[in-house]
């Protein structure tokens, strides 16, 4: 640095250099956030070699970012990668916040303590709610599907008239390294985004690819991002280590997307310096030579030169502004390091899943105008239809959601036109449009990232995803995205949703694996996730105006699991008994209708055998108790309902009234739902007999060989004979 040559002063205001739009006192500006961002990397070096510190995946060599924020408003919604400390320093300071709060935001992230303003310890992100920064805990593009959601929530949010987060011209931007442009999520991504453009809607998403042609060890060829990228995407690039050049290109794509409200996508040329992370050894995958190249290529030595050539700086000066500034850092983060951290299970998990019972119970009886309800049903009101199947139970209760406000979405592939596979949401987009009805591509990543990004722009998305075993391919927008963002902010964002999935087996004559699945093993090990597995239409509605409730209330993520095979039955002992229809209760009766969060239903009052079961087990469980009944033995019959969490409470009072527990499970006996049923009553001290009986250990077979691996009603009977002796 101190072999540059200041050149003649140039005017502060007036551009840095000929033919940028960026000025001299501006490059100065940045120049400090760039300090900073590097500085905070040799903090976290620091903060680690004496214990104190927990992460050093830092920004070095990505500084030019910098000019990334300051090409946006500090209103425009930031989905970022783990490189972006000058972006985020950036941001914090044109929010009008003093310099030292975005370094000791940073700061006390890497130390883990409390009083991190986002996460409170529990992962280093960068976000900020004052910010429009949202945190991101993955950065192999799980983010870029929810920024696309974000994207198509602004324009749609304005067109609904529904107030957001965000300003009504706002553009989202998401940044990622060059290794992601090859993950799923991220192709996803750019495909979403160009299909949305493609159809003429609005798309106001910046991706920004800070490309140092290193995924960890693995180079990424040159060239790959710009040869890779979706043709459809309007394309920039800038050398990341030229502040002016990064400043020009991202002012042009800023503009391009908040204009023209299409999507783009900005590369920029970046190294990386200082490792992957504080452990990566970079000897032992790259040469010295390579090593030196970056080095000579700092973006903080470009930006000097930058203010060297302009006179507006000498290199002793700038020298000596970074001596002091790291002085300044170094004991920042030594006072962080003794700022408090979580001690406690229960303050750690304090906003993982809020839930306020009270607040869901009151929430569940909003409705809409009756005169509203009125023109929404044509005149002919569900509660006056007559006893009504699951699948119209859902339909009538989807038509009451939205009709009553409309921050409510419905989408997924086939929802709208078709009105879904089995027919649940026919009619909806008829009587409530194609804005608030949705056929999406046919993508399970771009629903669930559509429904994560509408969720944190403040409406409240239902998604559907055709059948359980699909949700798999996108499993990670639930676990990693969804459920982490409260618990990872402190509730300072949220992506509330009733993820709506036609599930499990018995559908006679048609499936194979893709369409019977009974397999609920990976959303249920997702701390704070919602459950809901109804059996039977009267349940369907109400539990479904709680979980929406819940969403809406507590920014609960919840998981709707509808029974396929009992979509359309009619009927519980014999043919035409109509035995498993129930009316629609009207608006009146919906709080003493309602079904909190985590409660069971309880069928009889037998004091013999308790049979726990759910989904389809239920209409099972409820003829073999008749059968068993007949042969003088007396069984009650539990629906959980709930799935996540169990109704513990509820169970443990049905068992101990008989001692006797017959757990009837669907799924399959390995990681299915009895494993967990046994272990509350264990836990909880239950010194009664217990015994389950499941489906097989197996992917469900095509055709009538299904019944030879799935739960039947007469196993249920063997099973309960044998435990009774």
């Amino acid at each position: 640095m101190t072999a540059l040559i200041p050149g003649v002063p140039r005017d502060p205001a007036l551009p840095v250099r000929e033919g940028t739009g960026l000025t001299g006192a501006r490059c100065r500006e940045l120049f400090e956030f760039q300090l900073g961002s590097r500085l905070l990397d040799v903090a976290a070096r620091v903060l680690r070699e004496r214990g104190d510190g927990f992460y050093t995946i830092g920004s070095a060599g990505h500084e030019g970012n910098a000019a990334v924020a300051d090409a946006l408003r500090p209103t425009d919604p930031a989905l970022l990668h783990y490189r972006s400390g000058a972006f985020y320093l950036t941001r914090s300071a044109m929010a009008g916040r003093l310099p030292e709060q975005g370094l000791r935001d940073v700061l006390l992230g890497l130390v883990a303590a409390a009083e991190e303003p986002i996460a409170g310890g529990r992962h280093k992100v960068f976000g900020h709610p004052d910010l429009a920064v949202i945190p991101q805990t993955s950065t192999i593009a799980s983010h870029l599907p929810r920024a696309v959601g974000v994207g198509f929530a602004i324009e749609r949010a304005r067109q609904l008239g529904v107030p957001g987060p965000w300003p009504e011209d706002a553009i989202a931007v998401c940044s990622f390294g060059d290794a992601s442009v090859n993950h799923a999520s991220a192709l996803s991504g750019f495909n979403t985004a160009a299909y949305v453009s493609y159809l003429g809607l609005a798309m106001p998403l910046l991706f920004v690819c800070e490309d140092n042609g290193l995924g960890i060890s693995v180079r990424t060829p040159s060239g790959w991002v710009e040869a890779a990228r979706h043709r459809s995407l309007e394309y920039f690039e800038a050398d990341g280590c030229d502040l002016a050049g990064v400043h020009d290109a991202a002012r042009a794509a800023a503009d391009h997307v908040r204009t023209r409200r299409s999507p783009a996508l900005l590369r920029i040329a970046t190294v990386r310096l200082m490792g992957h992370a504080g452990s990566d050894v970079e000897l032992a995958y790259r040469t010295k030579r390579e090593i030196d190249a970056d080095i000579a290529r700092d973006p903080l030595v470009g930006t000097a030169r930058l203010l060297v050539e302009a006179g507006l700086a000498t290199p002793d000066e700038l020298v000596a502004r970074y001596e002091t500034l790291r002085e300044h850092v170094l004991r920042m983060a030594c006072e962080s390091s003794r700022r408090p951290r979580l001690t406690s299970a229960v303050d750690i998990m304090e906003p993982l899943a809020p839930r306020r019972p009270e607040a869901v119970a009151e929430a569940v009886t909003a409705c809409a105008a009756p005169a509203v309800r009125e023109k929404a049903f044509g005149g002919r009101l569900p509660e006056h239809e007559g006893p009504l199947t699951l699948s119209q139970a859902v339909n009538r209760t989807l038509a009451d959601a939205l009709a009553a406000s409309p921050d409510v979405l419905v989408f997924g592939q086939d929802v709208a036109r078709k009105g879904g596979v089995y027919g649940v949401t026919r009619g909806l987009q008829k009587r409530f449009g194609a804005g608030r009805v949705i056929d999406t591509l046919l993508d399970e990543q771009s629903v669930l990232g559509m429904a994560l990004g509408a969720g944190v722009s403040g409406l409240l998305p239902v998604p559907e995803v055709q059948y359980l075993a699909y949700l798999h391919n996108a499993l990670d927008q639930i676990r990693g995205e969804a459920a982490t963002l409260q618990f990872f902010s402190r509730g300072a964002f949220r992506n509330p949703m009733v993820l709506r999935l036609p599930s499990y087996a018995y559908q006679k004559g048609f499936g194979g694996h893709f369409h019977n699945d009974n397999s609920v093993a990976a959303l249920r090990d997702i701390p704070g996730l919602v459950i809901a597995s109804p059996s039977r239409p009267d349940d369907a509605a109400a539990m479904l105006r709680t979980c929406l409730a819940a969403a809406r209330t507590d920014g609960s993520v919840c998981v709707f699991l509808e029974p396929i095979a009992l979509y359309n039955t009619r009927d519980m002992f014999e043919e035409g008994d109509n035995g498993w229809l129930a009316p629609y209760a009207p608006p009146s009766r919906w709080a003493e209708t309602h079904v909190p969060v985590g409660r069971a239903r309880s069928y009889g009052d037998g004091r013999d055998l308790t049979i726990v079961t759910f989904g389809n087990g239920l209409r099972m469980s409820l003829r073999a108790a008749v059968r068993l009944t007949a042969e003088g033995y007396s069984c009650r019959v539990l629906d959980l309902r709930w799935l996540a969490p169990l109704p513990v409470e509820d169970l443990l009072r049905a068992a101990e009234l008989t001692g006797n527990v017959l757990i009837a499970d669907e799924t399959r006996r390995g990681g299915g739902v009895s494993e967990g049923v046994v272990a509350e009553l264990l836990d909880a001290g239950f010194t009664g007999r217990i015994a389950r009986v499941t489906s097989c250990d197996s992917f469900v077979p095509l055709g009538e060989a299904a019944r030879h691996v799935l739960l039947s009603e007469s196993e249920i009977e063997e099973a309960a004979r044998k435990l009774l002796g």
